[in-house]
């Protein structure tokens, strides 16, 4: 997936729209998840949803936190 002349401020969009929604669903960055989120934010980007606000919404709409298994107790 390749980015033409993505400017400073479009980054700044995309790392706040990924950090929207960790804080939406009060969740620990970790390197799955964020892989996940980031690339779908920069895909949504790509497809010309160019707003934080916008792409906050579709990322905490299309990406619900699932809420990982508890750890069996031994």
């Amino acid at each position: 997936m390749l980015i033409t002349s993505v400017q400073e401020t479009e980054w700044a969009v995309l790392s706040l729209s990924v950090q929207s929604w960790f804080r939406h669903y009060k969740a620990k960055p970790d390197d799955k998840t964020s892989e996940m989120i980031c690339s779908a934010a920069i895909d949504l980007f790509n497809r010309g949803h160019r707003t934080q606000e916008e792409l906050t919404s579709i990322l905490i709409a299309r990406f619900p936190l699932i809420a990982p298994a508890p750890a069996a107790l031994h």
